[in-house]
């Protein structure tokens, strides 16, 4: 007994050296804790698992597997065990993964500074402890600066690009809890915290870094979360606790002019999960060729846009972003790295396309299609009522450019338009009406039957159009898309995709009208996109929810709030949009569904109304692939099994808590 009680107390002093001296232990032996340690054991990291008909990229080919993790076993590196791949002969249970995920107060068993040292040197120093964007407005963190607080705060709500550039900045702070933001944004806050954000992250550039932080959340239970550019509305690249895999680095982009996949033969790119939507269409443009991808500007186009489907500009021409993948570079819940393709692990590439992200791996790249160089138009107008526009008149030119959905889609083109009464007056912005392969007299000729009704209302003086003609993609984007907002604490939206078979019957589209309006009225802001992802030429068979290929109209709807209401009110008015405008929309379009990436945070039904009837397959997949339950976000597949443990204003999960299985979730 005296023995083994030495052994322990030897033990913890040996901890204790390496804490204070900064280094690691390989053989029960003190050691710097630097990359020569370790580096005979990487001497096999270059591996390639793809058989795709793509090279891997670079750091691609750097991956971890069984050679590697008997090496650095064999030096009998401190916790090790920690980043084994899992034993194939255990199939887990909840038993055995525990009912919460690992938290930052688990002391036992959350990575303390022996273990993070040791991941961060297996990473090559790419571990970072999470600091969050505004910190330096604040003393917590030892970084407080005025002059960097100041640049901070005035980028905060119109520069995407300082938080899609930073590791745990996401654009859903109300679910992250607001715990650590500029005083613009909360002037009520003193202090900053993490809150949801994740306790550390990874910098990825390489698949041997992604297989090394999904083993250790697997491994000790810890929840994990993905994060390319935190554009997700839900909040799906947040928790409190959390590990995050952050892929934003992965930019590399080859572009190959005759690729051949399958059936499919002709230009095509690959790009790295880190791409963002400027990035790819430069890309594009610079080799006179055309890809599907976002209206945003900092989207990450191989990230969560096209997991979760992706609807583009040029939608009503080739469908969804997920259609026109070739295939993907994944590391799965195993921690091995895979291609999925139609040929290869053919269910994991249905389910990753359109399936949703942070669900079922991390994709370090996609090959994808690219079309040939086009022409677009576009056209802008508003009008808003006052002294020359009535109530009624603004009204019936909404419904004169609804009227034609249909013929407009059936065209190519796209439309961005909002509606509101916010300011007091109604307000229409049509921001841009977006023409694909066609000149501006094409346009005009299309929309002449909208104008003749609005000469008609009597509008004419009040609503003059702007038209833009350009002879490639890149440029009618880039001009006519403004950079997305970012980080409100006041907004919550939700969304519906409102079915072509409105259109074809009177009294449908004058309900669906009519629930447009109740939205406005009652005091929502109403964004819309005239569009139809079902064409011509047809689409693979995916996950992409059944609901967009009956689309003509993807509608959002978001209810605001201000920073002096009691939070009573705010909770008040945050239900109106689930249980008020919710139902008013579902029953106007019964049997759709909603977009995953743009949809109420507490959506009833979620599974069925992002996925309809592809949901049980997706559902049954995700048991299969992911039997530990590596992979959670909100209102992702399986997501139903467990539970937020805190809530922000009574109903909606908070991400700023403990993630437990469904009924064992304590108070937190």
């Amino acid at each position: 007994m005296f023995a083994s009680a030495l052994l322990r107390v030897s033990i913890q002093l040996l901890l204790l050296a390496s804490v204070l001296s900064q280094t690691i232990i390989v053989n029960n032996q003190v050691v710097p804790a630097d990359e020569s340690t370790i580096a005979p054991a990487f001497s096999l990291l270059e591996g390639s698992s793809s058989n795709s008909t793509a090279d891997l990229f670079p750091g691609e080919r750097r991956q971890l597997t069984d050679d590697v993790i008997a090496n650095l076993t064999s030096l009998g590196l401190t916790n090790m065990i920690l980043f084994n791949f899992p034993d194939p002969a255990i199939v887990p249970n909840g038993s055995i993964i525990g009912d919460c995920k690992t938290f930052p107060d688990d002391t036992v068993v959350f990575p303390g500074f022996i273990t993070s040292r040791v991941f961060d040197l297996l990473l090559g120093g790419k571990l970072i402890q999470t600091k969050p964007l505004a910190s330096p407005c604040y003393s917590e963190y030892g970084n407080q600066d005025a002059g960097k607080c100041a640049e901070i705060t005035a980028e905060w709500s119109n520069d995407s690009y300082i938080h899609t550039n930073d590791p745990t900045s996401i654009n859903a702070i109300l679910y992250q809890g607001t715990t650590c933001v500029p005083h613009t944004v909360n002037p009520y806050a003193e202090t900053c915290s993490l809150g949801a954000y994740p306790t550390i992250s990874v910098n990825a550039t390489t698949t041997a870094q992604v297989q090394l932080a999904i083993n250790l959340a697997r491994n000790l239970n810890l929840r994990l979360v993905i994060k390319n550019t935190g554009h997700d509305l839900s909040a799906k690249s947040t928790g409190a606790g959390a590990l995050s895999i952050w892929t934003h680095n992965m930019k590399d982009i080859q572009f190959y002019e005759d690729y051949e996949e399958g059936s499919y033969k002709g230009p095509a790119f690959k790009m790295g999960a880190g791409v963002q939507t400027f990035e790819a269409y430069q890309a594009a443009n610079k080799e006179n060729v055309t890809i599907v991808g976002p209206e945003g500007k900092t989207v990450g186009i191989t990230g969560g846009y096209i997991l979760g489907g992706g609807h583009s500009p040029l939608s009503s021409i080739y469908g969804m972003a997920a259609d026109h993948v070739l295939s993907m570079e994944v590391v799965t819940a195993d921690g091995r790295s895979i291609t999925a393709s139609e040929t290869s692990y053919p269910d994991l590439f249905w389910a990753l396309r359109g399936g949703g992200g942070s669900t079922y791996g991390v994709v370090t790249s996609m090959v994808i299609k690219a079309f040939p160089k086009m022409s677009v138009a576009t056209m802008t107008f508003s009008l808003t009522t006052g002294r020359t526009v009535s109530p009624d008149q603004f009204w019936q030119m909404v419904r004169a450019y609804f009227e034609d959905f249909i013929k407009y889609t059936d065209a190519g083109t796209y439309s961005y338009f909002n509606i509101s009464a916010l300011s007091g007056n109604y307000i229409f912005n049509m921001a841009p009406w977006f023409a694909p392969n066609m000149g501006i007299d094409e346009l005009k000729n299309l929309t002449a039957p909208f104008w003749k009704a609005v000469e008609d209302i009597g509008l004419t003086a009040d609503m003059q159009p702007v038209y833009h003609e350009y002879d490639n993609f890149y440029d009618a984007w880039d001009n006519s898309f403004p950079l997305e907002a970012w980080g409100s604490n006041l907004l919550r939206q939700g969304s519906r995709l409102f079915p072509r078979a409105n259109w074809q019957d009177p009294v449908k589209l004058s309900d669906t009208f009519q629930a447009i309006r109740y939205v406005v009225d009652s005091g929502g802001l109403v964004m819309g996109y005239n569009l139809a992802p079902n064409p011509k030429s047809g689409y693979p068979d995916n996950a992409v929810n059944p609901a967009w290929r009956e689309a003509v109209l993807h509608a959002i709807d978001a209810v605001t709030w201000t920073q002096d209401m009691y939070t009573e009110l705010i909770q008040i008015w945050s239900s109106v949009l689930t249980f008020d405008w919710g139902p008013v929309w579902r029953a106007a379009s019964p049997g759709s569904g909603a977009y995953l990436s743009e949809a109420d945070y507490i959506e009833p039904d979620f599974q069925h109304s992002f996925w309809g009837d592809k949901y049980e397959r997706l559902y049954q997949l995700k048991k299969e692939l992911d039997p530990w339950d590596v992979f959670y976000a909100q209102n992702a597949v399986g997501s139903e099994d467990w539970e937020m443990s805190g809530f922000v204003f009574g109903d909606l999960p908070s991400q700023n808590s403990k993630l437990c299985r469904k009924g064992t979730s304590p108070v937190h």
